[in-house]
Formats: C-alpha cells, sequence, structure tokens
C-alpha cells in the first residue's frame, strides 16, 4: 500500500488556488480555529504548516513530523523561531508579497484622516449640501510636508517612494541601518523623526527592542496636528499613549491596523477616541496579495516537502542540525 500524502496545516485557509497546487502532493487540511489546544492536536500529524496566525510557544513540542514552516506573509513573531532553528526545522516567509497592499493601506488611511471624504460624504446625506462644503475650508494637503517612516523595510521603501515620487513629500526614516536608500530618505535618529513629521508611519518589525518602542514620550515629542499610522504590530505602540494623545488633543489623528490584543475587544477605551481610523489587520490585505501569498507560501512547501531548501528560508543554521 503506498505511503499516504504529507499533511500540510494550515492555520487559517489560504487562497483556493493556493490549496489546488498543494492538493496533488499533500493532505491539506484547515484548522477549524486558531486555539492553541486545536492546534496542538492538528500539528501531531503535520509535516509542514502554512501559518497566518499566532502559533503556540510550545507548537513543536507536538509535531513530531514536522518538515518545515512557511509564513503566509513576513512577519515572523507568529512563529517559534529559536525553537524551531534547534530542531533544525526550516521556516520561510514571503518578502514583498503585500508589500503594495501595506504601502496603498498607508495612503489610504493618510488621505481618510487628511480630507476625510466619507465624513464630508455622510454629512452631505444627512445634513445638505452646504454643511458638508464648508467642511472642506479646514482640511489639509499632504502636499509639502514631511512624512517620517519608522521601519525602512520593504515595505517602508515602498512608502517612501510613493511618498517622494507621487506627492513630493520630504520623507524621513529611522532603522537600524541608517541609509538614505539611494536618496529616497533622509535618515535621522527616533526623535527627531517624531519631532519633524506631519504624519509618522510605523513600518517595522516586532521584536524585544521595538516592543513598546512607540510610548508616551516619542508621542509627545509630535507636532500639534500630526498623524500616527501603525502597520507593522500593535505591541510597538503604546495604546494608552495614543489613547490620551488623542483625547487630549496633541495628536491629530491616528490609524491603527493593529493592536496589542486582537481582536479589539468591543469595550476598548479606542473606539471612543476621536480623529481615529480603526482597521482590523487587514493593510497587507487585498484579493491580490491573498493570492500571491497563497501561492508562494504552496511552492515554498512544496520545496520543503521535496526535501529542498526554501527559495526565502530565514533560519539558515536549522539546515545544518
Amino acid at each position: 500500500m503506498p505511503d499516504p500524502l504529507p499533511l500540510v496545516l494550515l492555520t487559517t485557509p489560504i487562497h483556493a488556488d493556493a490549496v489546488a497546487r498543494l492538493a496533488p502532493h499533500a493532505r491539506v487540511v484547515t484548522a477549524p480555529d486558531t486555539g492553541p489546544a486545536t492546534l496542538r492536536m492538528l500539528a501531531r500529524e503535520a509535516a509542514g504548516m502554512i501559518v497566518r496566525a499566532q502559533l503556540p510557544d510550545d507548537i513543536l513540542d507536538h509535531a513530531p513530523l514536522l518538515r518545515g514552516i512557511v509564513r503566509h506573509g513576513v512577519g515572523l513573531d507568529f512563529v517559534p523561531m529559536a525553537a524551531a532553528t534547534a530542531r533544525g526545522i526550516p521556516v520561510a516567509n514571503l518578502p514583498g508579497s503585500n508589500t503594495q497592499a501595506v504601502a496603498e493601506h498607508v495612503f489610504a488611511a493618510l488621505f481618510a484622516l487628511r480630507r476625510r471624504v466619507h465624513r464630508i460624504d455622510a454629512t452631505l446625506r444627512g445634513d445638505g449640501w452646504l454643511a458638508a462644503k464648508t467642511m472642506a475650508n479646514d482640511l489639509a494637503e499632504i502636499g509639502g510636508t514631511t512624512l517620517g517612516i519608522l521601519g525602512v523595510g520593504e515595505i517602508g521603501r515602498r512608502v517612501a517612494g510613493i511618498a517622494r515620487h507621487g506627492f513630493g513629500l520630504r520623507v524621513l526614516g529611522h532603522s537600524r541601518s541608517a541609509s538614505d536608500h539611494g536618496g529616497l530618505i533622509e535618515p535621522v535618529s527616533r526623535e527627531a523623526l517624531f519631532a519633524e513629521s506631519d504624519a509618522v508611519v510605523v513600518a517595522c518589525p516586532l521584536t524585544e527592542a521595538t516592543r513598546g518602542l512607540v510610548d508616551a514620550g516619542l508621542i509627545g515629542r509630535m507636532r500639534p496636528g500630526a498623524l500616527l499610522i501603525n502597520v507593522a504590530r500593535g505591541p510597538i505602540v503604546v495604546t494608552d499613549a495614543v489613547v490620551a494623545a488623542l483625547n487630549a488633543g496633541r495628536l491629530g489623528g491616528a490609524a491603527l491596523d493593529v493592536f496589542e490584543a486582537q481582536p479589539l475587544a468591543p469595550d476598548h477605551p479606542l473606539h471612543a477616541c476621536p480623529n481615529l481610523l480603526l482597521t482590523p489587520h487587514v493593510a497587507g490585505t487585498t484579493a491580490t496579495s491573498l493570492r500571491t501569498m497563497g501561492l508562494g507560501s504552496a511552492e515554498e512547501m512544496l520545496r520543503i516537502l521535496r526535501g529542498e531548501p526554501p527559495l526565502n528560508l530565514v533560519n539558515p543554521e536549522a539546515l545544518g542540525r
């Protein structure tokens, strides 16, 4: 009797085209929920995992057959990286797969906060032409302003390119490399970035060094009326500091796509804040990016199942174990 196909566990559904790509080579199982107990149980037979949700820290203790993990996206905070490397389990991600989607979301948020088109639309429908028309008198253009980017990786560079070449903005950046990326940004300190920018985009990865990085001190340095946009990870920004700054009118507005605890609780203080745009971790999610990430993760998983190193291996030291 032939050996059964290896099992690939999906923490949440992926694009149908990606499932079809895997199906001839693997038994594809989608977890019914992302609870730790469910993931631990399903991991027992898994040869591979495609990850779109937080894995329990001890998941590898329950996955004796695991050959590799593929992150359906870029951020690696969902994966217990040290444990995977210690066990010789390769981990891959998909750099660039949702860069355009996240960059577009940044500018959608920026325009929503600065030009308030949806509020004008609602006012026109509810209160009439004149009430809506006069709302525009106090709105600001983004042209001629300064955009600060905290974390100039793939997403940060794409945002910088759109800002500089599309809208002629002055672009400041802060990252570990301190590079100007070919003249695209002006490298500055964190403190200068927050003090000199009319809008700050948080686009850095979540690490122990960046957890709680954007605190009351940095937010307090921002110009009156400045905007804060977080498309990275929730724990990088201290939520209480954002709530206090918005309620006190020290921030002109904020757009948060990610939160310290997800999903965001219905009674969270953020819901009552003025000039705040809330979205449920969808900056990188479009039909286009989901298909790209799905197919990319399927191809990387197939390489792992064939015994080949993935193209975007993030822990090469695991191969020697």
